[in-house]
């Protein structure tokens, strides 16, 4: 477990963070959805803070990330943690770099106040579904995440 550490991205990290953001991308199979780029990346992450990121090393190498934001329960009056992608590099998967990302973000959670850590994860991922239950997560099988983007985000604005 010595060989296994964290850290917050930083700017300089933000070509890696795309690079990380392609192969998850590729791995849900939806490469083409990726608009982001790096300078993307650095203004709304670090210029304007709308998300954090960190960073999972092995032995001293980064071989995963967890992305994630504040989001706000007015059930809960307070803040949580929403975690919007959480990614492994395949030859490092199965040494605990997952577990301990997340265990990173609910110790944060812990720390800020907040009510609750939480994510969507895709139906057929069925590995991930595993992982998650395999810790003690809840699927929130009562709710449908909805979105609106691109042209039907303009149409609704007008």
């Amino acid at each position: 477990m010595d060989k296994i550490s964290f850290r917050f991205a930083q700017r300089k990290d933000c070509v890696l963070l795309l690079d990380f953001i392609r192969r998850l991308a590729s791995y849900e199979n939806m490469e083409d959805a990726v608009v982001a780029d790096a300078d993307l990346l650095e203004e709304w992450i670090f210029d304007k803070g709308r998300a954090e990121v960190i960073l999972a090393m092995y032995d001293g190498k980064e071989v995963g990330f967890a992305l994630f934001f504040h989001n706000f329960s007015t059930w809960l009056g307070r803040a949580g943690i929403y975690l919007e992608d959480l990614f492994v590099l395949p030859e490092y998967r199965g040494l605990g770099l997952g577990k301990g990302l997340l265990k990173q973000l609910a110790r944060l959670a812990l720390e800020r106040g907040c009510g609750r850590l939480e994510w969507a994860c895709l139906d057929w991922n069925t590995p991930s579904i595993e992982f998650y239950k395999s810790l003690g997560a809840l699927p929130m099988d009562e709710w449908t995440t909805y979105r609106l983007s691109g042209d039907t985000l303009e149409a609704m604005a007008k």
